[in-house]
């Protein structure tokens, strides 16, 4: 099943014995197109500390009561390494914070997690490889003006991406309005383009695999399609999750008019959790 992230925000983290936080933003990968994180605001708990929480633990949400169950404890969160989720993101800290957790790498493999699709197949009890702790060689501090560069270039803000040209091959056609993602694997699998300061009210999805090039100091992100195509393209419309057949007709859209390669092993339902 697809999912807005724009819906996620604000879901309550219910840990195996009290509520954590909120959602308040994600962190992708965009090397892969990959919610890597929710970050999470604690609120009072925890002195108002924002944390890091991987789809690696969570479970189906709960529509009803606006909540995701994690199968960790608040212990573990009140204990996992401080992360300041106002920097970047560096691959010693996140070794560290799976490690606490017991989790493998994600990054170790060529699938989307590890060697497979699925965050839950990481679970200790789901894969026969040991977790690693590697012993933390600290740097020497480096001068602040370095800080900006620190951190894991592929991990971003899905809320930093909201407004971000989306520039086809002829000339600009809208800007980012929200992403879908597959609740599964949690990949991104579509931005939702709002095309309305050129066609009113009309707005399209358009899938990480038609991306030509993401400028991230332009903020725009270039697609392999026209203008006219993204015009003429099946309108998405918030109230109606798309299906596989919806899918289906999306990229048979593109196929036809831009030659991006239409897979129909690509438009699937999801898998259970």
């Amino acid at each position: 099943m697809l999912r807005s992230i724009k819906d996620l925000e604000g879901y309550a983290i219910r840990a195996t014995d009290g509520d954590i936080g909120h959602v308040k933003d994600f962190y992708f990968d965009d090397a892969k197109w990959v919610i890597r994180y929710l970050v999470v605001e604690t609120g009072t708990w925890l002195t108002h500390r924002n944390v890091l929480i991987s789809p690696i633990a969570v479970g189906q949400p709960n529509e009803t009561d606006r909540n995701l169950p994690v199968a960790i404890s608040m212990e573990q969160v009140e204990t996992s390494p401080d992360i300041d989720t106002q920097l970047p993101v560096s691959r010693q800290e996140e070794t560290d914070y799976l490690s606490h957790f017991g989790y493998a790498q994600y990054w170790a493999g060529t699938g989307l997690w590890g060697s497979g699709m699925y965050p839950r197949m990481m679970m200790p009890e789901f894969t026969s490889t040991p977790v690693v702790v590697e012993p933390r060689l600290d740097p020497p501090s480096p001068p602040e003006e370095s800080k900006q560069h620190q951190g894991d270039p592929h991990l971003r803000g899905c809320n930093e991406v909201m407004g971000y040209h989306i520039r086809a091959s002829d000339e600009d056609i809208g800007r980012v309005a929200g992403m879908l993602v597959d609740e599964a694997s949690w990949a991104i699998r579509y931005l939702i383009v709002d095309t309305s300061n050129w066609w009113l009210g009309h707005q399209v999805l358009i899938a990480p695999e038609w991306f030509e090039d993401v400028n991230w100091s332009e903020k725009t992100v270039s697609v392999k399609m026209t203008r006219q195509a993204v015009k003429d393209a099946p309108t998405y419309d918030p109230a109606n999750v798309p299906d596989s057949r919806m899918e289906s007709e999306i990229w048979a859209h593109y196929s036809h008019v831009d030659g991006l390669g239409y897979d129909p092993d690509r438009v699937r339902i999801s898998a259970p959790r």
